[in-house]
């Protein structure tokens, strides 16, 4: 999966990131590389909470979709 992530500048130093597609899904770092193996993970707890909150009914149907 490819996510879009914005990487900025912070005021105190180091970098805060962001993914416009997942609100509230934010994390920092002091290097770059840092701040991007951070929101990797972030990412990776976002989404495990939203499938622990999918509820599938009788008549449900998940598919599998590449995005």
């Amino acid at each position: 999966m490819k996510l879009r992530v914005v990487l900025e500048p912070s005021e105190e130093g180091g970098y805060t990131v962001y993914v416009p597609g997942l609100p509230g899904c934010i994390s920092e770092g002091e290097t770059k590389e840092e701040a991007l193996n951070n929101i990797r993970e972030a990412i990776a707890l976002y989404l495990e909470t939203v499938e622990d909150d999918y509820i599938s009914t009788e008549t449900s149907e998940e598919v599998e979709i590449a995005v």
